[in-house]
């Protein structure tokens, strides 16, 4: 009997399955709880350790009984949930009593290849299990992750690196010849523009090279016509003295004074020795600033060319024009009595304060001719003079012209009056009318200016007994109202075109963003970057002034159109791209299910059947786990 006893203990102690341990969270990258390790531990953190260091890749090495009654991988990935692995450890789990283990990662990095990753664990791992190697198969683990992650370059043969580098000369010297080409496409077409203009934000977008051409070519331009500028300058004050020349002594003066900053900075600019060298960004503000300073005083010295040139024909024609001086002033005083005639008629027609504009034209005018007649008298005993002392010649003529033109426009007037008046009493009414009117719409819009309606009101109040003034104070009046009138118009009308305009891109985006969401699984990241940056712009009108933010709907409704667009591109390829309807299409298509979108899709490993082009549901979370390998078995 007691034999017996002991053949069944003996019996139930053999049939006793092996100390099993369930999935936990890792204490560090070795855990080998029944010691099989032994010798070998520091070897496996040898090898752990330089896989780590060459590649930023971890390896987590497990030794256990028992996997508790679960699969190797589901064990495998239910340890490295629990210990937060990522996208860049493995875990190799080995069983020894059950014989069976697990190469899983969470997130294989794109270095390692799926065929590579089943290479480490068939050629390399098992065969070291089955060997009972427990360190041996940790190491080889490491050490053939470590072998796929290594560049693949250094096996190509000699004959095929030496093509490659031909290749790589050829090309690089067809890259630099056609660099250096479209560069001085770009330098000749930016200073053409440059030539053309001195706007700084115009300048600011010209190659750097155009600028710094554009300024050496500029300085020399200037400085050659400042020089010629103060010689001829130099004359003519000889000629007709200083007053006379003073706005030609300040122009070149300016332009000196440009020209001076413009060496400076020029200079700077040149010098190598600087101990503190301008930034890419400094040296352009620098050249823009030389350009439009120069193109500034530039400018100044062509606005007096036309008047330093009429100075000088002046004095060479002067007794021409003295000449046609006087035979206007005779033709004036002719004209004297036939005025006084046409006032006194107006005088008797009119009230006394509707002549009373023109009423001393006459006076005015004998007295404007009598001072052109000694002015003509002072400029002919100027050119008398010698060469160089007849500059006076000029001022003469030029007061005289003057007094001859005052004059034929007094008389003038006088002439015109009658018919002025009689049109001015008739026209009044109605524009008193037409400006009362206008007030009102004013009024009524509410979105005039003020102070304009408060002008024309205050024009309603002028003294109509002298009808051209009056006339004269309406109209204006009515045309400055009519002109804010328009004015507010205008911005009634471009606040009705950004509503519209707003209106029509939040509905283009809500359509865009509707079609994305319903179909998130087929469109990919140009579509969806579209997408967001006509929400950015949508959102920029509410804050940014009238002009700015039309233009940021404009803009959000164009790359709202665009993302839907692209977004239908990519789901007609995505749809193209599937031979079969399976029920979940459509879930899949919608984002509802993911993994195998996008023709990019991994294996979620959470289970030993499932397959790389898998699917799961959506759930919170980011990326993390979407490209899950898991793969072992007996050994």
């Amino acid at each position: 009997m007691s034999r017996l006893l002991l053949v069944v203990v003996a019996l139930l102690a053999l049939a006793a399955p092996a100390s099993a341990d369930p999935p936990a969270r890792l204490p560090g990258q070795i855990t080998d709880s029944g010691g099989a390790l032994g010798g070998g531990r520091a070897e496996v953190q040898a090898a752990i350790d330089r896989l780590y260091d060459e590649h930023r890749l971890r390896l987590w090495v497990v030794y256990v009984d028992g996997f508790d009654g679960v699969g190797g991988t589901d064990w495998a990935e239910r340890t490295a949930d629990v210990s937060a692995l990522g996208e860049r450890d493995v875990l190799l789990a080995v069983a020894t009593a059950d014989r069976e283990y697990s190469l899983y990662s969470p997130g294989l990095p794109d270095e390692v290849t799926d065929a590579e990753f089943a290479d480490v664990r068939a050629e390399r791992v098992e065969p070291a299990l089955r060997g009972g190697d427990w360190a041996g198969a940790a190491v080889a683990a490491a050490d053939g992750l470590g072998s796929a992650m290594a560049p693949r370059a250094a096996g190509a043969g000699g004959w095929t690196l030496w093509v490659i580098i031909g290749l790589a000369l050829v090309g690089g010297v067809g890259v630099w010849w056609y660099a250096r080409r479209k560069r001085a496409q770009r330098t000749s077409a930016g200073l053409a523009q440059a030539r053309r203009t001195d706007d700084p934000a115009v300048l600011a977008g010209l190659p750097d090279e155009a600028l710094d051409a554009r300024s050496r070519e500029l300085l020399v331009e200037v400085d050659n016509a400042l020089r010629a500028s103060v010689e001829e300058l130099e004359l003519a004050t000889g000629e007709f003295g200083e007053a006379r020349t003073r706005p030609f002594t300040e122009a070149c003066a300016h332009a000196r004074a440009a020209l001076a900053a413009a060496f400076a900075i020029r200079q700077r600019l040149d010098d190598s020795d600087d101990d503190v060298p301008e930034t890419p960004q400094q040296r352009r503000d620098l050249l823009i600033e030389l350009i439009t300073g120069l193109s500034s005083a530039d400018a100044e010295l062509d606005a007096r060319v036309a008047e330093f040139d009429a100075l000088r024909d002046l004095l060479i024609d002067a007794p021409n024009r003295l000449a046609a001086l006087t035979e206007r002033v005779v033709a004036l005083t002719v004209r004297l009595p036939e005025s006084r005639a046409a006032l006194a008629r107006l005088a008797a027609e009119f009230p006394a304060r509707a002549v009373a504009p023109v009423a001393d034209n006459v006076t005015m005018a004998e007295q404007h001719l009598s001072f052109a007649e000694k002015s003509i008298a002072d400029g002919r005993a100027a050119v008398a003079r010698p060469a160089g002392e007849q500059g006076e010649a000029v001022a003469a003529i030029r007061a005289a012209e003057g007094a001859v033109g005052q004059a034929a426009a007094l008389l003038d007037a006088v002439d015109r009056a009658a018919e002025d008046i009689r049109t001015a009493v008739s026209s009044l009414p109605a524009a008193i009318e037409a400006l009362r009117a206008d007030i009102a719409e004013a009024e009524r819009r509410g979105d005039v200016d003020p102070a304009t309606v408060s002008a024309a009101k205050s024009a309603l109040t002028t003294d109509q007994t002298t009808p051209l003034t009056a006339y004269a104070t309406i109209t204006a009046a009515d045309a400055d109202l009519d002109a804010a009138i328009a004015a507010a118009g205008e911005r009634r009308r471009r606040a009705d075109l950004l509503t519209q305009t707003t209106a029509a891109a939040t509905a283009q985006l809500t359509a865009a963003e509707d079609f994305i969401a319903a179909r998130r699984g087929a469109v990919g990241a140009q579509a969806r970057t579209r997408l967001a940056e006509a929400r950015r712009h949508l959102d920029a009108t509410r804050t940014a002034d009238p002009d700015a933010a039309q233009r940021h709907a404009q803009w959000a409704m164009d790359l709202a159109r665009r993302a839907a667009a692209e977004a239908e591109s990519d789901v007609r390829r995505w749809e193209s791209s599937r031979t079969t309807g399976g029920g979940d299409l459509g879930a899949t298509l919608g984002g509802i299910l993911i993994g195998g979108m996008l023709g990019g899709g991994r294996s979620s490993g959470r289970s030993p059947g499932r397959s790389r082009g898998g699917h799961r549901p959506a759930s919170f979370g980011g990326t993390r786990g979407t490209r899950r390998h898991g793969g072992g078995g007996r050994f």
